[in-house]
């Protein structure tokens, strides 16, 4: 019980036509839009709940929220209540947010790096089937993003102590992973000097589905920062673009899941085969 899952991401973005030709064009992931204010944000749709990735339309780009499911509003008023003890001020969204997002509740907070967290009960269902562009295989679901913070130690106690996540592997020095539920991991913490998303990661249904988006990202010269390859710990296969934004996205398939007797352990090296960098791996061993 508790958090259930990654439910979305919101953006601030600076060029909102060039992430909807990446995730269009490249990706094969519908992009509608939605009146936000006296914003219009592209809502990208992952998979047949309203959105999974937000962006709004700013003069910087930065992270805007990130959104956990929370099963039920029992849980929503326990978990406000650790948060609430903890230090942290916990707020109620405001009907326009409610809506947008596709919730029934929704609280926020701000984290130790400032970035604001929603807690929300309720999924909306844009529709019975997923839209695709012309038909192009794209993401089937939103898996995890990796946050990067000089702050790792007050990030592990508000997701380990407070949020409830398990941890499921790690790399020394400071590279850890975490989850909500059965995947591998929803949320991996890391260092950095300043903080930032390091990655945000679509689940593909397929190899073939990930291989095909390998294909378009080169044939629309889309930036591959991180070659095709599999990982240690998850065994997930995927490649890695720049966005418009300047952080990556992460193109996956076939990650494992994890039952209640895994054991955390240090996994060693970072990959099985490939993914190679185009530039310096942030989170290399020293």
């Amino acid at each position: 019980m508790g958090i259930r899952k990654l439910g979305y991401v919101g953006l601030n973005v600076t060029d909102v036509d060039a992430w909807t030709h990446l995730l269009g064009r490249t990706l094969g992931i519908g992009v509608t839009t939605a009146k936000f204010g006296t914003d219009e944000v592209a809502l990208a749709e992952l998979d047949v709940f309203k959105y999974r990735l937000a962006l709004y339309p700013a003069t910087q780009d930065s992270p805007r929220e990130i959104g956990w499911i929370v099963d039920t509003p029992s849980e929503l008023d326990r978990l406000t209540r650790k948060l609430t003890d903890a230090g942290f001020t916990v707020e109620d969204g405001t009907a326009e947010e409610r809506e947008l997002r596709g919730a029934i509740h929704l609280r926020w907070f701000t984290d130790p790096v400032g970035y604001r967290v929603e807690l929300v009960v309720g999924e909306t269902k844009a529709r019975t089937g997923v839209a695709r562009p012309d038909g192009t295989p794209g993401a089937t679901g939103l898996g995890h993003f990796v946050l990067a913070s000089p702050k790792l130690a007050e990030l592990r106690e508000l997701y380990e102590s407070i949020l409830e996540f398990k941890l499921t592997d790690y790399r020394n020095p400071g590279l850890f992973f975490f989850r909500c539920n059965s995947t591998h991991h929803s949320i991996a913490l890391g260092t950095a000097e300043t903080a930032g998303l390091h990655h945000l990661e679509f689940e593909y249904a397929s190899i073939d589905d990930v291989g095909r988006a390998y294909d378009r990202a080169k044939e629309n010269g889309t930036p591959i920062s991180i070659s095709l390859g599999r990982h240690m710990n998850d065994k997930a296969i995927s490649f890695y673009v720049e966005n418009p934004s300047g952080f990556h996205i992460e193109i996956a398939c076939g990650g494992i899941e994890i039952g209640d007797d895994w054991v955390p352990h240090d996994f060693g090296v970072p990959n099985v085969w490939g993914h190679q960098h185009t530039s310096v791996n942030p989170f290399a061993q020293k």
